[in-house]
């Protein structure tokens, strides 16, 4: 199968697994909310974990929970950045946000449940046999979604809106690495964690995808299309913010973004053929209009 096959194919395994997790916790307006806040989505960060296991050996079954997992915790994210005292956005995959749907106590809430959602479904049992394995995974989420990565990223991004200066490229890559590449780092390395393998290869794949991730975002802030992204546009731009686009132009931010695909296609050479679905989600990435 295409990557796109693949991805039409797994999406709704995970968002199932992560629907019904959803769904195991005591009726509440927090718990619409999540339900709510998993859906739609492209899951990448959740194939790019069942496709890391597979070229360990790792049956997709065997993975959904930690894909799960990261989807999970990304929909966290996302919740949380949308609320007014972060980015202040009012739609989110084509519809209202949560905090708009119902109120902000309730988004903060269900964020904060998605969270610790993300790592009880790692701490399952099912999700690994080896114990060491499913608390290596909890460990490097932690250290990804917490203030050495994620949260770090968010704090940088809202110091930046306030700073006499714009940022650097470097500080900007910096900023970036923690905001967006902290997950997609985590994602592609829970492969190889699952199966007690060298994540080195796919740790190097995932950096450098998920700052093109982040070059591929800014060139859509600028000439995407909002029906199609299902989110506001143009708001970088209009808070004054650096991007990679206004630090290196449009021409430059492809230049850049395709040299990082280059890079992550690269480093999953260990894999030979079995892993031409993960070089062309680096593709993906870079080519994507959402």
């Amino acid at each position: 199968m295409s990557f796109l096959e693949t991805l039409t194919a797994r999406a709704p395994m995970i968002q199932m697994r992560l629907r019904d997790a959803v769904r195991e916790i005591p009726a509440s307006d927090v718990r619409d909310a999540m339900e709510y806040a998993v859906q739609g989505g492209k899951c990448l960060r959740g194939l790019m974990v069942i496709e890391g296991a597979a070229l360990h050996g790792i049956a997709a079954a065997d993975a959904v929970n930690a894909a799960a997992a990261i989807e999970a915790m990304h929909a966290c994210s996302l919740v949380h950045d949308d609320l007014p005292a972060m980015d202040d956005d009012d739609l989110r995959r084509g519809r209202p946000t949560v905090h708009v749907k119902w109120d902000e106590a309730t988004a903060i809430l269900a964020g904060d449940a998605l969270q610790t959602l993300a790592f009880e479904l790692l701490a399952r049992p099912d999700t690994c046999p080896d114990p060491q394995r499913r608390v290596t995974l909890i460990g490097e989420l932690a250290l990804a979604a917490g203030a050495r990565g994620m949260v770090l990223g968010q704090a940088m991004d809202i110091a930046a809106e306030r700073a006499e200066n714009p940022l650097t490229l470097e500080e900007i890559t910096a900023l970036q690495q923690g905001k967006t590449g902290a997950l997609i780092g985590w994602a592609g390395m829970a492969g190889p964690r699952l199966a007690g393998a060298d994540p080195a290869p796919l740790g190097r794949y995932a950096a450098a995808l998920g700052l093109a991730f982040q070059i591929a975002d800014d060139i859509l802030d600028v000439e995407g299309d909002a029906e199609k992204a299902g989110k506001r546009l143009r708001k970088d731009a209009g808070a004054g913010k650096a991007t990679f686009v206004s630090l290196l132009g449009l021409e430059g931010a492809r230049t850049r973004a395709a040299e990082l695909v280059d890079e992550a296609e690269a480093a999953l050479s260990p894999y030979g053929a079995q892993a031409e679905i993960l070089r062309e989600a680096a593709r993906f990435v870079i080519a994507r209009e959402m």
